[in-house]
C-alpha cells in the first residue's frame, strides 16, 4: 500500500482496519516475549471505515471473556497513525497491546525496541506468501506477523486496446508506445500512478528502480545503493514519461484516489494502483465497468518487481498481557479470518492458498494476476530511519519528475541525503 487512501477515504485506512478482521480461529499459545500473561488488551489501528470491525472483535470477546479486546481507532492519515503510535511506544506506555502497523514501519519499530520479537514456530508462517513474511522481519528475527498484503497492478482499458488491435503491455517499451500512440487516438491520457510527493511516490519510485535491477538501500538500511546505472534506468522511465507527455503533468498531484478516479471516469488508458481499485472500477456507475483488465506491472524486459504494501500485526514490548496479544494475532491470521479479509474487506490476504481457491477466483478475477505480482514483489527499503528515507526519496523523485533536476543529478543528490541518514543510524 501502499497506504494512502482507499475506497472512499483511504487505502491506509482500509489496510489499517484489516487488523480487526477475525473469524473462527483456534486459540494461540505463541509467546510474544516478555514475562507472558493473559488478560484484557487493546488493539490499535486506523479508522474503521467498513463498520464491521467492532462486530468482529465482539466475536472474539464472546469466546474469550477474560481476554476482551478494546479497539482504539486513530485518525486515518498514515502520518497521524504513525505519530500517535510512536509517541506512545517511545514513552514506554503499555496502552496498546496489539498494533496494526504498515509493513514499512516494522523495521523502524523493531530497531527502536518498541515491538517484541516473536517465535515464528508458533505462527502459520509457511502458509503465508514468502515475500510477505520478509516484511515482518528485521535483524534476522520475526517482529510481527503478516495480516494484509498488497502489490500494485497495471489496470488497462481492454475495450480500447481491443479496438486498436493491441494487447496489454508486458514491457516498458510496449507501455510507452501504447500510451503515446493509442491513448491520444481515443482522447485519453496515457499512464498514471501515485506521483504526489508522499508515501505513494516512494512506492512508485522503488518499483521502477527495482524493476530495472536497481535498489535504494541494502543491508537493512546501512548501505546506500541508489546511485547505480540500473536505478538511473528506472528513474528515467518515470521522468521520460512526463517529458514526453504520456504521463500527464497533472498526475504529479495524484494519490491513490485521484488516480483511481481518473481511470474510473474514463480519462486514462493505463493506471498503476492497488487491488482495492478493482471492485470500485467495476461497480455500477463506473464508466469503465466491464471495459478494463489487470496485468502485472511491466518492467524493462518483462514483468516488473512490485512493492509490497499491507499491514503486519505486532505486540508492544511493554504489553502486560503478551500471551493474550499473541493469541489474538494467531486468531486474526487464521484461515477463516483471512478469507473474510478478502470477501468482506476486499483486501488481499497474506495466506497463499486462498489465491488458488476456485470460488474466490470466480468472485475476484484479479487474484491469479495479483498472486503472480506478490511472488515477485519486494519490501520497501528497510531502515530503522524509514520515515526519513521516505521523505528524502519522495522529494528528490518528485523534483526529477517535475523536470527540475536530471535523473543523474537526482540520484547523486539522493545518495548524499541517504548517506547522511545512514550515518545518523
Amino acid at each position: 500500500m501502499r497506504w494512502a487512501r482507499a475506497a472512499g477515504r483511504g487505502l491506509l485506512a482500509a489496510a489499517l482496519i484489516a487488523a480487526g478482521y477475525a473469524g473462527a480461529g483456534g486459540p494461540a499459545t505463541a509467546s510474544a516475549g516478555g514475562t507472558g500473561g493473559r488478560g484484557p488488551m487493546t488493539l490499535v489501528t486506523g479508522g474503521d471505515l467498513t463498520g464491521y470491525l467492532r462486530g468482529v472483535l465482539a466475536d472474539w470477546n464472546r469466546g474469550h471473556p477474560a481476554e476482551k479486546v478494546t479497539l482504539v481507532e486513530l485518525p486515518e492519515a498514515a502520518d497521524e497513525v504513525r505519530a500517535q503510535m510512536s509517541t506512545s511506544l517511545r514513552s514506554g506506555s503499555d496502552r496498546f497491546d496489539v498494533l496494526n502497523i504498515d509493513v514499512a514501519w516494522t523495521s523502524e519499530f523493531a530497531a527502536a525496541g518498541w515491538i517484541a520479537p516473536l517465535d515464528g514456530r508458533r505462527f502459520p508462517l509457511k502458509r503465508f506468501l514468502p515475500p510477505v513474511v520478509d516484511t515482518a522481519t528485521f535483524g534476522g528475527r520475526l517482529h510481527a506477523v503478516p495480516y494484509v498484503t498488497n502489490a500494485g497492478l497495471l489496470y488497462y482499458r481492454k475495450d480500447v486496446l481491443d479496438k486498436a488491435g493491441e494487447k496489454p503491455p508486458r514491457t516498458w517499451s510496449e507501455l510507452r508506445r501504447l500510451a503515446r500512440t493509442v491513448a491520444p487516438r481515443y482522447g485519453l491520457d496515457g499512464y498514471a500512478g501515485q506521483f504526489l510527493p508522499y508515501e505513494g511516490l516512494t512506492v512508485n519510485a522503488a518499483e521502477a528502480l527495482q524493476s530495472a535491477g536497481g535498489s535504494i538501500l541494502a543491508d537493512e538500511g546501512s548501505r546506500v545503493t541508489v546511485n547505480s546505472p540500473a536505478a538511473r534506468t528506472g528513474l528515467e522511465f518515470l521522468t521520460g514519461g512526463v517529458r514526453e507527455g504520456w504521463i500527464p503533468r497533472k498526475a504529479l498531484g495524484y494519490k491513490e484516489e485521484e488516480s483511481r478516479r481518473a481511470f474510473q471516469n474514463g480519462r486514462l488508458l493505463f493506471l498503476r494502483n492497488w487491488p482495492y481499485a478493482y471492485p470500485l472500477a467495476g461497480a455500477e456507475g463506473s464508466k469503465v465497468a466491464g471495459k478494463f483488465g489487470v496485468v502485472p506491472l511491466p518492467g524493462p524486459d518483462g514483468p516488473g518487481a512490485g512493492i509490497l504494501g499491507g499491514s503486519n500485526l505486532a505486540v508492544n514490548t511493554n504489553s502486560r498481557h503478551p500471551e493474550s496479544a499473541a493469541a489474538l494475532i494467531r486468531y486474526l491470521t487464521s484461515e477463516r479470518v483471512q478469507r473474510r479479509v478478502l470477501t468482506e474487506g476486499s483486501l488481499p490476504p497474506a495466506r497463499a492458498d486462498l489465491y488458488r481457491d476456485p470460488a474466490l477466483v470466480r468472485r475476484f478475477p484479479y487474484l491469479p494476476t495479483l498472486h503472480k505480482s506478490l511472488l515477485t514483489a519486494k519490501p520497501r527499503p528497510k531502515s530503522p530511519r524509514y520515515e526519513q528515507v521516505n521523505l528524502a526519496v519522495q522529494a528528490v523523485v518528485h523534483d526529477a519528475m517535475a523536470q527540475r533536476q536530471s535523473p543523474a543529478g537526482a540520484l547523486r543528490r539522493l545518495r548524499a541525503e541517504l548517506d547522511a541518514i545512514a550515518r545518523r543510524g
